[in-house]
């Protein structure tokens, strides 16, 4: 039996869950925790995908995070100008971070403040438009509080549920938030008002607690679960193979 589980490793597991059911896709998650949890899909239960080193070109083996030197079987080459034809056909699945994101999934990586004179200037819009109306994308917010899941963001990175209910339905159909990741719980939009409900707690985390730090109303369902633990086979993969070095606990300091 391995050591029990830690926070990040609880994340990383709940991040790989949302590729659960992806098929042959391009996984492209950004960041240490969610490209842990891409690779450990891919590694287990969504064999199918494919994904890239995080440069331009398609391993067959699974690397280490943060390891550039790390042997790559390669099968393909795929510079970044090749990803936009696959974000058009909409077969991708992209992990964003979120400096702030609202209750019916609109994502802010912009600025903070009004946008003609922002307090903080972070990323700018980067391609959060156009992942949010072509295909299916997740997000990982690491420090969870009322600063990040907040009542309206500043800025429209990524338009939500409630932005994209006026346009065509070519742009419906292909939105989809599948999953919000936060270091307290796990979160979808899986009800009929599309707003942002709770799915399971971390262990150790409780209902009220997540509640108290989100600016806006959740949906909460009569039963909540807790996040599922990795099973034995996943800590190991996570901690020997994934991320040896431990790089995903940075994000949690």
């Amino acid at each position: 039996m391995s050591d029990p589980a830690t926070i990040d490793e609880v994340c990383a597991v709940a991040m790989a869950e949302a590729f659960r059911g992806d098929g042959e896709i391009l996984c492209n998650p950004i960041g240490t925790t969610p490209i842990i949890g891409g690779r450990l899909a891919r590694a287990t239960f969504e064999p199918d995908m494919v994904m890239t080193d995080a440069v331009s070109v398609l391993a067959a083996n699974i690397l280490p995070v943060g390891d550039d030197e790390a042997p790559r079987l390669v099968e393909a080459w795929m510079p970044y100008r090749d990803v936009f034809d696959i974000v058009w056909s909409g077969r991708r699945h992209v992990v964003m971070g979120a400096s702030q994101i609202d209750a019916h999934g609109n994502q802010n990586l912009a600025a903070i403040g009004d946008w003609r004179q922002p307090r903080a200037q972070l990323l700018g819009l980067r391609g959060a438009p156009g992942n949010l109306v072509n295909h299916a994308t997740s997000y990982w917010v690491p420090n969870h509080s009322t600063r990040s899941f907040v009542p309206t963001v500043d800025v429209v990175s990524g338009p939500g549920y409630d932005r994209v209910a006026g346009l065509s339905r070519f742009i419906r159909d292909n939105h989809a938030i599948r999953r919000v990741v936060s270091n307290l719980g796990v979160f979808d939009f899986a009800n009929d008002e599309q707003r942002m409900q709770l799915v399971s707690v971390h262990p150790g985390v409780t209902v009220d607690e997540v509640v108290d730090a989100t600016g806006f109303e959740l949906v909460v369902p009569d039963e909540v679960a807790e996040s599922r633990q990795p099973t034995d086979e996943e800590l190991r993969l996570i901690r020997e193979v994934i991320d040896p070095h431990g790089l995903r606990k940075a994000e949690f300091r």
